[in-house]
């Protein structure tokens, strides 16, 4: 179950990884279109289009009909919507690491400006005491 969602998801965001495609849809969701409405804005063929529209069906996103010589593709959303649902999770999770840096970064404005004056540790220091550290262990 889990292998045949996952190929399915694959085969989602495969489509939805080509601007053609995306574009292809968008003008679905304002109705159905044949294959050379959907291929004018592209000046790509029939040909071209119609590889493009069988990836969209292969992943569930659009529904063709053949009706005499004319295809007419409609949008099918429910792919779109498991897609959705899977990228929510990603959503959940950023939206929090995107807070809890938002809190740090408040918190840090809130804090005083260190003084320039004030020295910080060289190099050197932190070598002599990684040396230091070494020759407690028993090294050079």
């Amino acid at each position: 179950m889990v292998e045949l969602q996952a190929a399915w998801l694959d085969s989602i965001f495969h489509a939805l990884g080509d601007a053609t495609r995306r574009q292809m849809l968008r003008e679905l969701a304002g109705g159905e279109r044949t294959v050379g409405q959907l291929a004018e804005p592209f000046a790509i063929s029939f040909q071209g289009a119609s590889k493009h529209i069988k990836v969209l069906e292969h992943a569930g996103l659009i529904r063709r009909e053949v009706r005499g010589r004319t295809h007419l593709c409609r949008l099918a959303p429910g792919p779109l919507a498991s897609a959705h649902q899977w990228l929510s999770f990603y959503e959940h999770f950023w939206t929090e690491h995107l807070d809890l840096l938002e809190r740090l970064l408040r918190q840090d404005a809130r804090k005083p400006p260190m003084p320039k004056d004030m020295p910080r540790k060289s190099r050197t220091s932190n070598k002599t005491s990684k040396k230091a550290f070494a020759r407690k262990r028993g090294r050079k």
